[in-house]
């Protein structure tokens, strides 16, 4: 039983140790069909797929990760800090292709529902912990990174959740140990580690607390002013200008914006929903404050809905914060200081609270989970083979082994395998043997409805000749 405010019980960890590794695997079996049948019907909803494809290419090849799809001799270090995407290098050596990392995505992402759902079990009950498992398991941040396809913070996620469990435990050191890396997946997580170092230091764990502070902040710090200027071909960190609107630039402009629109206020009610509203006792959701401060402060709108990746990272912490708030102890108060605090002093200080957080986290995944692309899977139509596979097919054999192409977003992950891969909206590539175009897409700038004519407008000096032509996909060679 657990521990109820005001009455004594002990907290033992539930029984049935398989079922969070079941509820891990049926979100796993669910997200994976969805990639597979997303990579089936050619859908792209960004070129992040591509560039990371290429990313494990190089790594997979012992090489740095220089990505020609950012352009001429690109190193991606430069473009974000992410050298533990390097764990994908032997994956990609053994399946070569840009569905292996969706598959890999799709697993990390399950993953992380193991340890929440265990602890969620172990502090609520079998029956309300593993609802609450599977209302993570199932969120909408999860659902809508696997619909955006690969993105790092794959690998941030469980990492936060094991992090987040070992929190919730008492366990200061795994808790620190867990969360430490965060800083090698990407630049703005030292922030969002610096975050829990002060939560920890404010719950009694001064020295732990204090060193991931340093580590993170240190780490952000050092990632966004030496590290990154120093691999950007254009020695700068180049997302300084999404800071504030795109009209006026800058930190003032940003403060005022980060305000409105109001779909900023429905992705944030979506995370207090998410933690069950109860959430927010806890001073886990400081952890929210760094993603979504860059997210508000910044003038791309992908940036401020809930549709896309970039809450991912968001949803352990609404879940951890859920449980913490229900089970922890009172608001101002630290918890037993030090290392090794045992389960056995946690217990659900307010047990209709308990129950309906969960309910209503259960109730915001299930009701989420209509509006995400992922509830195509219900419909029978979704497993159809894509009306333009024939002509995806011809354009992919059309292009050369070890050849350069130089390609719009809709084939390029699927060109990386065989081809240096070019994209088309960047100027300095040089001239490539071959230009594949989907003609029914946009194309940077503008729809393009001849892939030679293009070719050559960008490359003068060069021919080229339309190879293939199959329902919209073209592929011009070079012939001069």
């Amino acid at each position: 039983m657990a521990r109820v405010r005001g009455r004594s019980a002990t907290v033992r960890p539930a029984r049935a140790g398989w079922v969070p590794w079941l509820v891990s695997a049926v979100a796993a079996a669910v997200y994976v069909t969805f990639a597979v049948t997303q990579w089936r019907l050619l859908e792209v909803p960004s070129w992040d797929l591509g560039i990371f494809t290429q990313l494990a290419q190089a790594y997979a090849r012992l090489e740095a990760p220089v990505v020609t799809i950012k352009g001429e001799g690109f190193n991606l270090l430069g473009d974000h800090f992410h050298p533990l995407l390097a764990l994908l290098g032997p994956v990609y050596r053994l399946f070569p292709s840009g569905l292996t990392l969706l598959m890999v995505q799709a697993v990390l992402l399950a993953l992380s529902a193991v340890p929440l759902t265990a602890v969620a079990r172990e502090l609520l009950g079998p029956w309300r912990g593993t609802a609450l498992g599977v209302a993570y398991a199932f969120s909408w941040g999860l659902q809508g990174a696997v619909a955006a396809q690969f993105h790092e913070i794959a690998l941030a996620v469980p990492l936060l959740a094991l992090s987040l469990a070992a929190f919730l435990r008492g366990r200061w050191w795994s808790c620190a140990l867990w969360a430490a890396p965060l800083v090698l997946v990407k630049e703005d997580l030292g922030l969002t580690v610096a975050a829990l170092g002060l939560v920890l230091w404010w719950r009694g764990a001064a020295r732990d607390g204090a060193g991931l502070a340093v580590w993170g902040a240190a780490w952000f710090v050092l990632t966004i002013v030496v590290v990154l200027p120093a691999l950007n071909p254009r020695g700068t960190y180049d997302y300084y200008d999404r800071v504030g609107t795109e009209e006026q630039p800058g930190l003032l402009s940003a403060l005022l914006g980060a305000f409105v629109p109001g779909e900023k206020y429905v992705t944030l009610l979506l995370l207090v929903l998410a933690a069950g509203v109860v959430g927010v006792r806890s001073p886990l959701v400081w952890l929210w404050v760094p993603t979504l401060a860059w997210r508000f402060v910044g003038n791309v709108e992908h940036y401020w809905g809930w549709e896309w990746h970039y809450s991912a990272v968001l949803m352990p912490v609404a879940t951890a914060a859920l449980l913490d708030a229900v089970t922890g102890p009172a608001p101002g108060r630290s918890a037993a200081p030090g290392r090794g605090a045992t389960p056995a002093r946690r217990g659900v200080s307010h047990e209709r609270w308990a129950g309906a957080a969960v309910v209503l986290a259960l109730a915001t995944t299930l009701a989420m989970t209509l509006q995400t692309p992922i509830a195509r899977l219900a419909d029978p139509a979704t497993y159809r083979p894509s009306a333009r596979a024939e002509g995806a097919r011809a354009a992919l054999a059309a292009v050369g082994p070890g050849t350069t192409v130089e390609a719009d977003i809709y084939l390029m992950a699927y060109l990386v395998p065989r081809a240096q891969v070019y994209w088309v909206g960047n100027d300095g590539n040089p001239a490539p043997d071959h230009v594949v175009l989907d003609t029914q897409g946009r194309t940077w700038p503008d729809l393009v409805t001849d892939a030679a004519a293009l070719a050559e407008s960008r490359h003068p000096g060069t021919s080229y000749e339309v190879v293939v032509d199959v329902d919209g996909f073209q592929v011009a060679d070079r012939t001069g």
